[in-house]
């Protein structure tokens, strides 16, 4: 065996976990491109200005017009390794990059998304001023929500039948 045969390409293992991954991707859905890649390719005052877009919002999309898949991926990987940048999405000619801001603040928004049991906490100031106010925790469903005065309620009014409005 020739040593060339036994030597791969090794890719940097991404810091991301598939979570933090998949968290990005949804929270970059709904963004547009920023940057916009052209004829001319990679140049660097692309390169430049790529770096100042994850410094100013850590998350972004760019687009890549040409139909070279390869130069795409090659692309990506230059931009990714040159500024310290972790791939995230790469669907046809967008690309999604990620880097935390430089801020220092690292925003991440793992949230438990649907409508379950949360536990609010309810506080109500006795009635003479002088006591204590009770405090009660309380489990609140999805589609309920605590009002100033202490009280559960829905979020929002259940549909009427048209049929039955009009009987009475």
């Amino acid at each position: 065996m020739s040593n060339d045969a036994t030597t791969a390409i090794i890719k940097p293992k991404s810091k991301l976990t598939p979570a933090e991954r998949s968290e990005l991707r949804a929270e970059a859905h709904g963004l547009k491109p920023i940057v916009i890649i052209g004829e001319a390719g990679l140049t660097p005052a692309v390169t430049k200005e790529i770096d100042a877009s994850l410094n100013s919002h850590g998350l972004i999309k760019v687009r890549v017009f040409g139909d070279d898949r390869e130069a795409r991926v090659a692309m990506y990987e230059t931009i990714c390794a040159e500024l310290g940048a972790e791939p995230v999405q790469h669907i046809g000619k967008l690309l999604v990059i990620y880097r935390p801001k430089l801020d220092g603040v690292k925003e991440t928004k793992f949230v438990k998304r649907g409508k379950g049991l949360r536990e609010v906490t309810i506080v109500k100031p006795s009635a003479s001023g002088t006591k204590k106010p009770s405090v009660s925790k309380v489990l609140v469903k999805g589609n309920e929500r605590v009002t100033q005065g202490g009280t559960i309620k829905r979020a929002k009014p259940r549909q009427t039948s048209v049929k039955k409005s009009s009987k009475t």
